[in-house]
C-alpha cells in the first residue's frame, strides 16, 4: 500500500492548474479522436504531472506550504520509487499514441527532475527555470496534446494556426508562474534557490503578473480575431474576470502589508483562474466545432 504521505506529495488536484492547456488544445482541434483525447487527458493528468510533482517534492523536502499542499509531511524514498514508476507506466501507455509522444513524455519527464535534482537543480537559475518550466508546461504540453489527439506528422505542428496558441499557452503560464512561488521565499531562501519570484521580489512579482496577464489578452484577442470571431475574446474576460477581481483587491492588500502574499490567497487565485479558463476554453471548443 501506498502511504499517506507519498499520495499527498503526488498533488493529484494540482493537475487542474494545468488543465487548460490541455482542453485548450482539444478546443482548437480539428478532428481530435475520442479514445486518444481521454488517453492523453489520463497520461498527463495521472500519471506525468503527479509524477513529477512527487519526484521534486522528494528533493525539495519542503517544511512550509507548496503548490496545492498546505502542511506538507516529511518525505520518504517511497515517494521516489512511486514517481518513477509513474512517469514508467505513462511511457508504456504512451505507447498507444504513437513515438513522437512517447518521446514527448520522456523530455518532459527528463527537464520537470532536473528542476529539483540535487545535482543540477534548475530551480537556483531564476530565469532559465522560468523559460523552461513555461516553455514544457505550455507550448511543448500543447503541441504535444495537439499532435496525438489528431494523429498529426511533426510538420503539421509549424503551422502558424497551430504555433500561436501554443505560444499563448506559455505566455499565459509565465506570467502566472512566478505567482504560485510568491509565498514561498523564506523556504527558497533558506535552501539557497534563487527562484523569479525572489528576484522580482513580492511587490514586482504583482506588477509583473499584472503586465505579463495584459500582453497575453492582446495575444487571445489576435488570435481569436485572427482566427475565429473577435466575440470569443469577451468569453475570455468574462471568464476570467472572478479571478482578475481577486488579483486586484489582493495587490491592495499585500500593498499595504506584504503578509497577505501567503498560502491560501495563492491557491485561491489558482483555482479562479483555472477555473476560468477550463470554462472559457470548454465554451469556445462546442463553439468552435459546433459551427465546423
Amino acid at each position: 500500500m501506498i502511504s499517506r504521505s507519498t499520495w499527498l506529495h503526488l498533488r493529484i488536484p494540482f493537475s487542474f492548474f494545468l488543465l487548460p492547456i490541455f482542453i485548450f488544445a482539444v478546443s482548437v482541434s480539428p478532428h481530435p479522436s475520442i479514445w486518444k483525447t481521454l488517453l492523453v487527458f489520463f497520461i498527463l493528468h495521472f500519471l506525468l504531472y503527479p509524477a513529477s510533482n512527487g519526484y521534486n517534492s522528494y528533493y525539495d523536502k519542503d517544511e512550509d506550504s507548496i503548490g496545492g499542499l498546505e502542511k506538507p509531511p516529511p518525505v520518504s524514498k517511497e515517494l521516489w520509487y512511486v514517481s518513477l514508476i509513474l512517469d514508467g507506466i505513462a511511457l508504456l501507455a504512451g505507447i498507444f499514441l504513437g513515438w513522437i509522444f512517447v518521446t514527448g513524455l520522456f523530455v518532459y519527464g527528463l527537464i520537470s527532475k532536473l528542476y529539483s535534482y540535487d545535482k543540477v537543480r534548475l530551480k537556483k537559475y531564476p530565469i532559465l527555470s522560468w523559460i523552461l518550466a513555461s516553455f514544457f508546461q505550455g507550448a511543448f504540453t500543447f503541441l504535444m496534446t495537439y499532435q496525438a489527439i489528431n494523429a498529426l506528422p511533426l510538420d503539421a505542428l509549424t503551422d502558424s494556426s497551430v504555433i500561436i496558441p501554443a505560444l499563448l499557452s506559455t505566455a499565459f503560464l509565465g506570467g502566472s508562474y512566478p505567482m504560485t512561488q510568491v509565498y514561498q521565499h523564506a523556504e527558497d531562501a533558506r535552501r539557497g534557490d534563487m527562484t523569479l519570484s525572489r528576484l522580482l521580489g513580492i511587490r514586482g512579482t504583482f506588477i509583473f503578473a499584472a503586465v505579463a496577464f495584459q500582453l497575453t489578452s492582446l495575444g487571445f484577442w489576435y488570435y481569436f480575431q485572427t482566427y475565429y470571431e473577435g466575440m470569443y475574446f469577451v468569453w475570455f474576460i468574462l471568464c476570467l474576470a472572478p479571478g482578475l477581481v481577486h488579483f486586484l483587491v489582493w495587490t491592495v492588500k499585500v500593498w499595504k502589508d506584504k503578509k497577505f502574499a501567503n498560502f491560501r490567497s495563492t491557491m485561491r487565485l489558482n483555482w479562479l483562474t483555472a477555473t476560468g479558463m477550463n470554462l472559457f476554453f470548454i465554451v469556445v471548443g462546442i463553439l468552435i466545432h459546433i459551427k465546423n
